[in-house]
């Protein structure tokens, strides 16, 4: 009885979790904009959302800035970390509150906050190089997202490194290899999976953000969160179904992926 009413239970949250996205799907087909009613199966919508010069451009934009964001990031946040780790336990519990507050923090705060700066920044550059000169766009919006990017690789490559013994790099300066070598074959392989954790989350927050890119896209750039909410403010469109549709079953074939490639690592680490 039990386990019936646990897989019950189970079935129940799935089913609310899912239900709302196979219904998007479903009317993703739907020939005609009716969100209640299907008529007939079509596939015009995912046609003319690949003829849609703003989706695509939009598109671009989102996995050129998550791409950017997330490898620049992760490049900060693992020195960060490094040095993070080699502080006395006052500093380091100090710099780590600092390093939360950006998690922490409302995203909306975050947004206006890096407006106000990037626009206090734009006008000054304006005064000196003639007015339009700057604008917010690209380099905002790339700006804004490594540094929300940023803690969450420190928060994940510090319990690796606090997790690493710190005689097996002095070893390896004994046995021959630079700090430098030491460091890229013995530090890194040792933290790889924070790393690589940290790199995940960065590109997914990256990915998903509106209200911080909201504030700091400027008129000239925008992100595909950005050109959705866009297009559902007046009408939902046909086409926004198809796209959902299409994010929806890369990020599932990415986890199935991600997924199969941990378990033969698993398998494969059991054999050895």
């Amino acid at each position: 009885m039990k386990k019936w009413l646990a897989r019950g239970y189970f079935a129940l949250i799935l089913l609310f979790l899912y239900a709302p996205i196979l219904v998007l799907i479903v009317f993703s087909f739907n020939e005609s904009k009716s969100r209640s009613n299907f008529t007939h199966f079509t596939t015009k919508w995912y046609t003319e959302l690949f003829h849609n010069e703003l989706i695509i451009t939009s598109c671009w934009n989102t996995i050129q800035v998550a791409i950017l964001a997330s490898v620049l990031a992760t490049i900060l946040g693992v020195f960060a970390a490094l040095g993070i780790n080699a502080m006395r336990k006052r500093s380091k519990a100090l710099l780590m509150n600092l390093t939360y507050m950006p998690v922490i923090n409302p995203e909306i705060v975050t947004g206006i906050s890096m407006m106000l700066l990037f626009v206090y920044i734009c006008g000054v550059l304006n005064t000196f190089l003639g007015e339009g000169t700057v604008e917010l766009g690209l380099w905002s919006v790339l700006i804004a997202h490594i540094t929300f990017c940023v803690p969450y690789v420190v928060l994940n490559v510090l319990p690796k490194l606090r997790q690493m013994d710190a005689n097996v790099y002095e070893a390896a300066m004994d046995l021959g290899c630079t700090p430098l070598q030491s460091f890229w074959k013995v530090v890194i392989p040792d933290i790889m999976p924070g790393i690589v954790s940290g790199f995940l989350m960065s590109f997914t927050y990256s990915l998903d953000d509106f209200v911080i890119t909201y504030f700091t896209n400027g008129s000239s750039f925008q992100t595909l969160p950005i050109t959705i909410y866009s297009m559902t403010r007046k009408k939902v469109n046909p086409q926004i179904n198809a796209l959902s549709a299409i994010l929806f079953v890369v990020v599932l074939l990415f986890l199935v992926l991600s997924n199969v490639i941990q378990s033969r690592a698993e398998k494969q680490r059991e054999e050895s």
